[in-house]
């Protein structure tokens, strides 16, 4: 099983955002992908960097003119507010598809929106390359590879078609998932990260061929709240292509894996012939952004519940910050997917 990671993804170097009314530092470091990528190394694996495959796999995802906008925003902001200003929004349109929470953070953003995307000088450049790692793992998966991993940084699921959110620019995985409808008529995207796929399921809402999966803890009361809840199931050509299967807050590793169990199902039903799977490493017990307790073992058995669906899978980073298990729970899931698939 391949590999693919570009280091110019560590380029994107945010230092703070805002959280519950408090600036903090910022959980998404670069730090994150190079305990990865050292962990790959130490295990064996092959590792790649993806080839340019330009902005149109990317655009065929996300709305044009919101790729063009990042490509000189930074550069733009600094040049009106000055090197010392935070490029983060501070006026709104108002709100997007979605509900009201009942949570008051989740009720300031649905009115303000979110400050966890700041731009820095490397985050054209680096969110570019995350999105053509994952590119590269859809092509290899195209070519007749059995599963591919991409160490995608910036992560990518809450990135909806046409805005940044929850640390994510673009939506690495739905760009994948895109990709290999080129060669497989359905594919499935499952999204085992603690925090929902909202950008995932407002880019797939209305599609029929790519199903989509999402476990996570209520959208009521857990980031990133709006979108999520179980009766969004889909709309036209996508109704019933969407399942959103809830988690309660602080749930083991048998509630996760009887959740996944749901998905998988679902995965069958629709006759997937290929998958993507949004991996999260945030489901761990010691993760600083924890909802629900996964430890390395339960990581082991989800890598070999989704290799049992044999299927063609590319395998996408998304969360999974800098507690001190997160080494440990990719070296568990990694590992064990590698050995299901040989």
């Amino acid at each position: 099983m391949k590999a693919f990671f570009d280091p110019r993804q560590l380029r994107h170097a945010p230092e703070i955002y805002f959280r519950r009314g408090a600036a903090m530092p910022h959980q998404e470091q670069p730090r994150r992908a190079e305990l990865l990528r050292d962990m790959l190394i130490g295990e064996g694996f092959d590792i790649t960097g993806p080839r340019d495959y330009g902005a149109g796999p990317i655009k065929a995802v996300h709305n044009p003119d919101y790729v063009d906008f990042l490509t000189d925003a930074h550069a733009r902001f600094v040049a009106d507010a000055g090197p010392d200003a935070l490029a983060i929004p501070t006026t709104h349109p108002g709100a997007r598809r979605g509900r009201e929470p009942r949570d008051i953070h989740g009720q300031l953003g649905w009115w303000m929106t979110d400050t966890s995307t700041p731009l820095t000088e490397g985050t054209w450049e680096a969110a570019y390359w995350s999105a053509q790692t994952a590119i590269a793992t859809a092509e290899d998966i195209i070519a007749g590879a059995r599963a591919a991993y991409a160490l995608c940084r910036p992560p990518g699921h809450h990135a909806m078609r046409d805005c940044a959110n929850g640390f994510c620019f673009f939506n690495n995985a739905c760009i994948a998932a895109n990709h290999l409808t080129r060669k497989f008529r359905k594919v499935a995207l499952i999204d085992v990260d603690v925090h929902t796929g909202n950008g995932s399921l407002d880019i797939l809402y209305e599609r029929g061929d790519i199903f989509f999966c999402s476990l996570h803890p209520d959208p009521g009361t857990f980031p990133t709240f709006y979108l999520g809840h179980p009766d969004e199931t889909g709309a036209g050509e996508g109704r019933n292509r969407s399942l959103n299967i809830l988690l309660e807050h602080g749930a083991g590793e048998a509630e996760v894996l009887a959740a996944l169990d749901r998905g998988l199902s679902a995965i069958r039903d629709f006759g997937a012939e290929a998958l993507v799977v949004s991996l999260g490493f945030d489901m761990a017990a010691d993760d600083p952004l924890a909802a629900v307790a996964v430890y390395p073992g339960g990581f082991a058995e989800m890598a070999r519940r989704l290799a049992a669906l044999n299927l063609p899978t590319a395998l996408i980073q998304e969360g999974g910050y800098l507690g001190p298990s997160l080494a440990d729970n990719a070296r568990a899931f990694l590992s064990s997917f590698r050995e299901a698939t040989r």
